[in-house]
């Protein structure tokens, strides 16, 4: 308690000095934390934020060939079959979940007349196999239910519709629940209403029905336009994509050579270059934050200097009463790291309660922005910035309690 008091007091002394020097590291921490949980809020929106597919999932699309292979010409059209799929599922262990898309029109407009009473418009219509909801999960249902198997078996003449849709065919007093519209003029019940939000809203203008009552309806046959792939809990997506599309090319009779035949958009890679991108990009934040913070450093570092010369007759008393080497190097460094340690306390919470402020605002007023998400910060990061607080401190008085503890006595008492 006397060696608190007594730093307190030497504090208070040079007020101005004081605050000065603890404002440097009070900005230095804050810019430290507000820049990683602003850079944390950019990379949840890169993988999260404009998409409603999972980040693991894979799209598995045909194309034509470009190579000849096992006396087949180039150019082909590669065309996927329910067999492929099966065999995918049953051949691959990795597979979590397996579904198809088969588009009523194409897979770029929306072109299919659907009606509902006395109005009208034209969507995108797919059939899809039972599991493509497992696989885009993070597609949110307002009102009803999913596809599921016994819609599939059953070949259930039922749909689920996106938003954009019941707002072009239903009146808002209505409940699209239960009712009947009309697909090219084929009666399907909706059963459920929700919104994906991917290609900036346009995939919620979707309707999807069962793939089995899509072919019985409109034809098909076994063929399939687009596979989905979702690969196991702890299964490297990547590799996962390796496998499938060496099964692919051997039952499609495709060049392994061939990197046109077959598309694939596998969010497996795609996340894991971003994590990869965003990494870099904490690390420079930390090499940018922990500079700006060494400058405040520097300043403590230069008024501990200051503190030693004014303080040169008053060691040399103490060392001439007994005072050892340690307690003149403990009291310094107290004073050192008491400093950065309340200035960067102080700026850790700041940063932390802006972070908050700017994501609590985010939440309240629906703010949907592409790249940016609510910021944050985690207990790791805080932990070694306090770590980074407490060894700037001992560093900052390290060096001037040495030279205190090297003043000679009688020298100490013959400076001015």
């Amino acid at each position: 308690m006397d060696s608190l008091q007594e730093i307190l007091f030497t504090l208070r002394r040079n007020k101005l000095r004081t605050w000065l020097t603890a404002f440097g590291v009070f900005w230095g921490i804050l810019m430290l934390i507000l820049l990683l949980g602003v850079g944390r809020g950019m990379e949840k929106a890169a993988l999260e934020g404009r998409f409603n597919d999972t980040t693991d999932s894979m799209w598995i699309e045909p194309g034509r060939t470009s190579i000849p292979y096992k006396g087949l010409n180039s150019g082909r059209f590669v065309k996927f079959t329910e067999e492929d799929m099966i065999a995918i599922k049953q051949q691959l262990p990795g597979v979590r979940y397996i579904s198809s898309e088969n588009p009523l029109g194409n897979f770029v407009n929306s072109d299919i007349l659907v009606n509902y009473g006395d109005k009208s418009g034209v969507f995108q219509v797919l059939g899809v196999a039972d599991q493509y909801f497992n696989i885009k999960e993070k597609v949110p249902f307002d009102e009803g239910r999913r596809l599921n198997l016994l819609d599939k078996n059953q070949s259930r003449k039922v749909a689920v519709i996106g938003t954009r849709v019941r707002e072009r065919l239903f009146a808002a007093e209505i409940d699209p629940i239960g009712a009947d519209i009309r697909v090219n003029g084929i009666v399907f019940r909706v059963v459920g209403m929700f919104y994906d939000k991917g290609n900036q809203g346009r995939m919620s203008e979707r309707v999807y029905i069962p793939i089995s009552s899509f072919k019985k309806t409109f034809g098909g046959g076994n063929q399939l336009d687009l596979l989905t792939v979702r690969p196991q809990e702890g299964v490297d997506g990547v590799e996962l994509e390796g496998q499938i599309l060496e099964l692919l090319r051997d039952r499609q009779k495709i060049s392994p050579d061939d990197e046109r035949a077959i598309y694939v958009m596998n969010y497996s890679r795609v996340t894991r270059e971003t994590k990869e991108t965003f990494k870099n990009l904490n690390r420079f934040i930390w090499l940018v934050g922990i500079g700006t913070l060494l400058a405040g450093i520097v300043g403590v570092s230069n008024i501990m200097i200051i503190t030693v010369r004014e303080r040169t007759r008053e060691i040399g008393i103490r060392k001439a009463l007994g005072a050892n080497p340690v307690n003149i190097i403990w009291g310094l460094l107290f004073e050192s790291v008491l400093v950065t340690a309340v200035a960067g306390y102080a700026g850790l919470v700041t940063g932390i309660a802006i972070l908050e402020a700017v994501s609590m605002a985010l939440i309240k007023f629906n703010m949907d922005l592409p790249y940016f998400q609510q910021p944050e910060i985690d207990l790791g990061v805080a932990l070694s910035a306090l770590f980074v607080l407490v060894v700037a401190g001992v560093l900052a008085g390290l060096m001037p309690a040495i030279r205190a503890a090297r003043i000679m006595p009688i020298e100490a008492m013959r400076a001015e």
